[in-house]
C-alpha cells in the first residue's frame, strides 16, 4: 500500500480525443502509457486504478485508437491511455494519421510530465519501444518501463528480463527506470504507484472530492 492509493482509484474519464487539439486544457501534470497494441497497457491502468472497465481492453490488438484522457481527484492530474502501436486490424492510413496524432501529443504537450512504456516482459524492446525511448531521450522526458505479464515467468528469468533492459537503458544513455509488473498478482503495483506519486506532484496537495463516476 502507498499513501496515494486512493487517488489513484479516484481516477474517472473525462474524455476521448483524436487529436491533441481535443485534449483537456493543457495545464497541470499528466502521466502518458504508451505501448505495442497487446502489451498490457489498458489491463496495467485498470489495475493501477482498482477499477475494472476505467480503460477499455481486449482480446484483439490495437482496440485503444484514441488520446483517452482520465482525471484524478486532485486538482489537474491526469493519466492518458495513448493509442497502441502495432498489430490493430484497421486500414493502414488510419493508423498513419492515428499515430500522428499521437506523436503530435507526446512532442507539443507542455503537461506531459513523463510517460510509463508497457513491454510484455516476453518481448521487450522491439521496433516501437526503441522509437520512445530515441524519443524521450532527444526529449529530455522521464521514462519508466514497466515488463508486464511478469507472472508469466518465473521469478529468475522475470529479474534477468528487467536487468537486461535496465542494461539496454545504461548503454544508450538514457535515464529511464525499469520495474516487472502483473495485474493478475498485483506484482510491483505499490512501485508504479509510488513512481506516478513522484511525477505527479501528489504530495502536500488537497484532495478534491470528485466522485469516481463524475
Amino acid at each position: 500500500m502507498t499513501p496515494f492509493d486512493s487517488i489513484f482509484q479516484s481516477a474517472h474519464f473525462i474524455k476521448s480525443a483524436e487529436k491533441l487539439s481535443q485534449c483537456p486544457l493543457d495545464q497541470g501534470v499528466e502521466v502518458a502509457f504508451a505501448g505495442r497494441s497487446n502489451a498490457g497497457k489498458s489491463t496495467a491502468l485498470n489495475t493501477l486504478t482498482n477499477q475494472k472497465k476505467l480503460a477499455r481492453t481486449s482480446k484483439t490488438p490495437g482496440r485503444t485508437q484514441l488520446i483517452n484522457c482520465f482525471g484524478l481527484n486532485v486538482e489537474d492530474r491526469r493519466l492518458i491511455d495513448l493509442p497502441g502501436y502495432g498489430f490493430a486490424k484497421v486500414p493502414i492510413e488510419m493508423k498513419k494519421v492515428w499515430q500522428a496524432h499521437m506523436q503530435d501529443y507526446l512532442m507539443n504537450r507542455r503537461s506531459l510530465a513523463g510517460v510509463v512504456l508497457v513491454m510484455d516482459i516476453r518481448h521487450p524492446l522491439k521496433d516501437f519501444d526503441g522509437m520512445m525511448l530515441d524519443w524521450a531521450k532527444s526529449n529530455n522526458m522521464k521514462v519508466h518501463i514497466l515488463l508486464t505479464k511478469s507472472d508469466k515467468l518465473k521469478r529468475g528469468p522475470a529479474q534477468a528480463s528487467m536487468f537486461s533492459v535496465q542494461r539496454e537503458l545504461k548503454k544508450q544513455g538514457i535515464d529511464g527506470t525499469v520495474q516487472t509488473f502483473s495485474s493478475l498478482n498485483g506484482d510491483g503495483l505499490d512501485t508504479l504507484r509510488t513512481k506516478l506519486s513522484e511525477w505527479l506532484v501528489l504530495e502536500n496537495l488537497d484532495v478534491i472530492p470528485v466522485s469516481p463516476n463524475a
